[in-house]
């Protein structure tokens, strides 16, 4: 078993939760970033409880400048958020642009700053054709730019690449993930509202996974 040696990107959804207790025995610390969101509020709190459950250390790093400068719908209130399924033309307008490349800039540098040698993110295979910064060919190419950008040639570790939600939900099931306390829907009401990419996305993988939803939907 490794030491405690990673910094995990949490976000409070279900892939990032069901990383954290994955990898439990090799995360020294979690990191979530309050950049704006429609959701970052439902998000953060997940993350804290679950932080708080394994007793892992459990940071929260404003970037309040990505919602004053960028453009997505994901930053424009629950209304901008589009309704259907979860694909390209559906969701492009969600896209934070490269957000993946700044939270991981700054959590190399957390994490080389407490002399941790990996960064974790919790990518899927599902994320490939909407998100360019979640492709395996840019999950390489900030690894590359992490191990030449710092003393300790820290890594991104990234092993949920290549898996659908279908299959975190059931790698997470296995080990008793409580899924009703995370959050997916990009709308970050009251309830999830049943009905955008993300819920459906949300749906369906636990439909597929043969694992009961435990997501109070609005409809």
């Amino acid at each position: 078993m490794k030491n405690k040696d990673a910094l995990l990107i949490l976000s409070g959804g279900i892939d990032s939760t069901t990383m954290l207790y994955e990898y439990a025995a090799e995360i020294a610390l979690a990191v979530s970033f309050d950049y704006g969101s429609n959701h970052n509020k439902q998000e953060i709190a997940f993350a804290r409880l679950h932080c708080a459950r394994l007793a892992v250390e459990h940071l929260v790093i404003p970037l309040d400048f990505v919602s004053r400068y960028f453009s997505s719908s994901l930053l424009s209130g629950a209304d901008a958020i589009p309704d259907g399924n979860y694909d390209e033309d559906n969701m492009r307008s969600t896209v934070v642009p490269f957000r993946n490349g700044i939270m991981l800039s700054v959590a190399c540098g957390i994490a080389e700053s407490r002399g941790l040698r990996r960064v974790m993110m919790a990518n899927h295979a599902g994320d490939h054709t909407v998100y360019p910064d979640c492709r395996p060919e840019f999950v390489a190419a900030m690894d590359k730019a992490m191990q030449e950008g710092t003393w300790e040639k820290l890594h991104l570790f990234a092993p949920y690449t290549n898996l659908t939600k279908t299959d975190i939900v059931r790698r997470g099931a296995a080990i008793g993930v409580d899924y009703g306390a995370t959050w997916s829907c990009y709308k970050g009401r009251d309830k999830h509202c049943g009905v955008c990419g993300t819920c459906r996305e949300r749906k369906e993988a636990f439909a597929e996974a043969g694992v009961p939803d435990p997501t109070d939907y609005a409809e």
